[in-house]
């Protein structure tokens, strides 16, 4: 049996076969639908609800979010990249609803999950930067020490991609999403079925007003979509940004 070492080798090397075997962003046009549109910023769509609290109307290419809250909101993320042409790849989250992603519009076929990346996730993510859209990635409620979140962020500017962190603490990210799980539907007293749930999101990013708003998950014409239940609302300025910790609510 090979070393611990060797078999990190081994799967670093299976995941850059697989990421050489992606198409280049741009290569497959003809096939496939635009993956962003310039509102503001070039950017990756999301759920439709969400665009307006968010500065450039998606997540902005070659940035790295911070997120806090619903694991069912980051499938929706994942969810609306796929679904338009693009590639992702979720790291360390192996709870993650892919049904429900499924159930959202995601392409599973372009969508990679590495539940078990070891000891060093950022070295995975890193290789996955190289020829995805989105990047996912559990810190597993590590402090990422600054030396290594600027090669990481360096890494996903010069690819033009977007990585999104979660479950840890990560210095200087271009936008912080923090959500909270505020109601449930189709559950009745110890019975009944889960059809939806509601969220209070609030948004800070380095150049905008901080936002809150609220969303709901709810079924619609056999899928399941994000609505906007309230209207947004922009808010004074703060000079604290969202703490981030490990948080797995869904």
């Amino acid at each position: 049996m090979g070393s611990a070492v060797e078999a990190r080798q081994r799967q670093l090397a299976e995941l850059r076969k697989r990421i050489a075997a992606v198409p280049a962003r741009g290569a497959d046009t003809h096939d496939r639908a635009p993956v962003a549109t310039e509102k503001r910023r070039e950017a990756l769509p999301v759920p439709p609800a969400l665009e307006s609290l968010l500065p450039d109307g998606g997540l902005a290419k070659g940035s790295v979010v911070a997120y806090r809250g619903a694991s069912s909101l980051l499938a929706g993320l994942l969810a609306s990249v796929t679904a338009a042409g693009g590639h992702a790849a979720v790291v360390g989250l192996p709870r993650l609803g892919l049904l429900a992603a499924a159930e959202m519009g995601a392409r599973l076929d372009r969508l990679a999950v590495v539940a078990e990346p070891g000891d060093d996730p950022l070295e995975i993510a890193s290789v996955l930067l190289d020829g995805l859209d989105l990047v996912v990635l559990d810190l597993g409620g590590a402090s990422i020490p600054m030396s290594r979140t600027r090669i990481l962020t360096a890494k996903a500017r010069s690819k033009n991609a977007t990585l999104v962190v979660t479950g840890g603490a990560w210095a200087g990210p271009v936008l912080r999403i923090d959500t909270r799980v505020t109601g449930y539907s189709g559950l009745g007293r110890g019975c009944g079925r889960l059809r939806g749930v509601r969220l209070n999101v609030s948004v800070h990013g380095r150049s905008a007003q901080p936002r809150t708003g609220h969303l709901a998950m709810s079924p619609c014409n056999g899928r399941v979509e994000w609505v906007d239940t309230e209207p947004a609302v922009v808010q004074p300025l703060t000079a604290e940004p969202l703490p981030i910790d490990r948080h797995a609510a869904s």
